[in-house]
């Protein structure tokens, strides 16, 4: 999104002394990456997947121009050779990732890339960068629209968004996890996404008091009209000057409009602004409340049946409240030779943080209503695990970390393959949604999880289960390098 300039070098400087390194070590062999990430962000029970089409246009269109390979030749670093084959960069690999607005959770592989080696390893920050943050916002939005129990919910999140791109990707994300409308105009236009506003202080405080700011307002805006009631005095003032302005607005038929409050104890104010609305024949009026909100909040809010309509999520939306960053990661899982993928792990003694070797895909088991869980399979499994959902036979969900527990599912009535190929030999082969749709994909998907899954507080664990012959294949690679 800063079209001012070329993402190729955004990157880290390893990525690049790395790569020169496989080229001159010859060793830019074909490899599997797999990006994963560790826990659900906020503490929650579950994920959702943002940045797919972001990222594969960007990745297709990487180029280091004469600009990137001057630089790099100043830097002292880079020989002549690798500048020279540099400059013919291009992806010509493959890109396998579920689809946006899909859910996921913690240690699944749910971007694959099968490339070689300077082409996986150049696009890692890049990938990293996009999705990570894309996932913690849509994440973030989801968590906001399932506490507002469908009440309209309106992103306001530009004027404290990180940075310029951070503004216009945090929209993109909040609109996929389930906000309505935004503020920012700039990607309301670029992505397509309705634009809402309503006024400032300072149009109230700019006139001689609250009444003369209304009528200006609604002789400009008549089929448009929201007025924020608390520059000075809410209940005494505010409000009943909006009244006078908005019964004008009713007696020539107009009745799309309402009120806006910014400050103050929302849960009262809002019960008192209904009444008083209601009391004038204003029965049709909505009220928007804005001010620091949150999931936790507005679930508050909803709880004691505020008469609330629309919650303006500023702030702690697009900044991910209560979690800077995603934790996700990429790591080598495979590597070619002698025309065959080799499972490669990443030990640690920090057993959370031993990697799943190998080519794998993900399965997703449905019971009439629900989500029953998700199995992490290796990609030469596929024939075994389709056979026997065709012929209905159980399934068994070996825990990733402790081989003594498992499951045996057998209850399933629908499945799902999650990786889809998006890339193919260097070329789009998907055609991407429109943000809409992969808003309603995420309402849909979000209807199959278990609410248990979706509290706020303590949320249930999604079982994200391996296959007896990963496990297996696990154990063997730990005790060969541990």
């Amino acid at each position: 999104m800063m079209n001012n300039y070329n993402l190729t070098i955004l990157t880290d400087l390893y990525e690049l002394t790395m790569i020169q390194g496989y080229y001159f070590y010859k060793r830019n062999l074909e490899v599997v990456f797999d990006m994963f990430f560790r826990k659900n962000p906020f503490n929650g029970g579950y994920s959702v997947f943002a940045g797919l089409e972001p990222l594969i246009k960007t990745v297709l269109n990487l180029r280091f121009t004469e600009d990137e390979i001057n630089y790099l030749k100043k830097l002292n670093l880079f020989k002549s050779d690798f500048l020279k084959f540099i400059k013919n960069f291009k992806f010509s690999g493959d890109i396998y990732s579920v689809e946006e607005g899909e859910i996921i959770f913690p240690n699944e592989p749910i971007i694959k890339i099968k490339a070689n080696m300077i082409e996986a390893q150049l696009i890692e920050s890049i990938l990293l960068n996009i999705i990570n943050f894309q996932i913690l916002i849509a994440t973030k939005s989801a968590r906001i629209t399932e506490s507002a129990k469908g009440k309209t919910i309106l992103e306001f999140g530009l004027r404290r968004a990180q940075g310029i791109d951070g503004a216009l990707s945090a929209t993109r994300a909040s609109f996929i996890g389930g906000a309505d409308a935004t503020s920012n105009v700039l990607a309301a236009k670029i992505f397509n996404i309705p634009p809402k506003g309503t006024m400032a202080h300072s149009w109230v405080m700019a006139f001689k008091n609250e009444t003369e700011a209304f009528e200006k307002y609604t002789k400009l805006y008549p089929y448009n009209t929201i007025l924020l009631v608390d520059t000075y005095n809410t209940l005494e003032k505010g409000i009943p000057a909006a009244i006078k302005s908005l019964k004008k607005l009713k007696r020539k038929g107009i009745k799309n409009f309402g009120i806006r409050l910014d400050s103050g104890d929302l849960e009262y104010l809002s019960k008192q602004a209904r009444k008083m609305l209601d009391s004038a024949g204003l029965k049709e009026a909505k009220i928007v409340v804005s001010n620091e909100l949150d999931e936790y909040i507005i679930e508050e809010l909803i709880n004691k049946n505020s008469p609330i309509d629309f919650f303006g999520v500023g702030t702690n939306l697009v900044t991910a409240k209560g979690e800077p960053s995603l934790t996700g990661v990429y790591k080598l899982v495979a590597m070619k030779k002698n025309n065959k993928y080799v499972p490669i792990i990443k030990v640690s003694n920090t057993i959370e943080k031993i990697s799943n070797p190998g080519v794998k895909n993900i399965l997703r088991l449905y019971d009439e209503n629900y989500m029953i869980g998700d199995l992490i399979f290796l990609e030469e499994e596929t024939n075994i695990i389709e056979k026997k959902i065709k012929n209905n036979l159980p399934l068994f969900f070996y825990h990733p970390e402790y081989e003594y527990k498992y499951l045996k599912i057998s209850n399933y009535k629908t499945h799902k393959i999650l990786l889809k190929n998006i890339v193919k030999n260097g070329k789009l082969n998907y055609v991407f949604p429109s943000l809409k749709e992969i808003q309603q994909k995420t309402k849909n998907n979000l209807k199959k999880l278990h609410p248990s899954y979706k509290r706020l507080l303590n949320p249930h664990i999604y079982k994200v289960s391996i296959t007896k012959k990963l496990m297996d294949l696990k154990k063997t690679l730990i005790k060969k390098y541990m």
